[in-house]
């Protein structure tokens, strides 16, 4: 859980999405299934139907890229961590996730999906911005750069849930290992790089504004986080002491 915010948005895609549940396997394939196809429909909603055209190639090719991988990382936690797929997929909304983290859920989704739809009115419906094509291209080496980051964060934290909560039913402890020794919130450093080039990638200068108040809201939000964890997860202080950074290393 030490970072999430794809928790609401990239966490609760990758929950929950491909069968039927067998045997011993804690994950509600239905739901799963449920989640994606839904997040699906929002995100092309989002970005298709204010720009008056399902002409747009930029925006394929992001829908592509992005449910490409939310798919490739569910089937990767379905078969190696079963437990963080339910976790991303259903901890959002337990009675101990912080109250205040609820509403910035309800704030981030908004403020999320409104950011699509300018994207979409800017980039194509009225084409008030125009944007290199080579500059678009930047935006998929910084969409890529994002999903390996949050791969490897998924990898390395068993407790990534979407939630501001301590994980006691799952035994939560500090993660300090692959990415988190070198800042404190690898998953929010990644929404960095995925905010830049999604903006980039679809074709909208108009969009970087609101991708840095997102980006403005996760660093708050993690202040706000560590607060949590400092006070009720052993040895997070300690970890706080040695890992200076929270986002970016040598810079914050």
């Amino acid at each position: 859980m030490q970072d999430q915010f794809t928790g609401c948005l990239l966490g609760a895609a990758i929950g929950d999405t491909l069968g039927m549940p067998g045997e011993g396997n804690p994950v509600n394939l239905q739901l799963l299934a449920a989640q994606i196809i839904g997040l699906f429909v929002a995100f092309a909603a989002a970005l298709f139907l204010p720009s008056g055209t399902i002409a747009w190639p930029a925006g394929g090719v992001f829908l592509i890229l992005f449910f490409g991988f939310v798919i490739a990382t569910s089937l990767w936690l379905l078969r190696y961590n079963p437990g963080l797929l339910t976790e991303r997929m259903t901890g959002a909304g337990k009675p101990d996730q912080k109250a205040w983290d609820k509403v910035f859920h309800l704030m981030a989704g908004v403020g999320f999906f409104t950011w699509l739809v300018l994207i979409a009115l800017d980039a194509v419906r009225f084409r008030w911005s125009q944007m290199p094509l080579p500059l678009q291209g930047s935006g998929v080496i910084l969409l890529l750069a994002s999903f390996a980051l949050f791969f490897l964060t998924f990898r390395e934290n068993a407790f990534l849930s979407p939630a501001v909560r301590v994980q006691k039913d799952r035994g939560q402890v500090v993660v300090s290992t692959g990415p988190y020794r070198h800042v404190r919130h690898p998953m929010y450093a990644a929404f960095i790089l995925y905010a830049f080039g999604t903006t980039l990638l679809l074709g909208s200068w108009y969009g970087l504004l609101p991708a840095l108040v997102l980006i403005i809201m996760v660093a708050w939000r993690s202040v706000r986080e560590e607060g949590t964890l400092r006070e009720e997860l052993p040895g997070y202080a300690t970890y706080m002491a040695t890992v200076k950074y929270r986002l970016i290393p040598y810079v914050w």
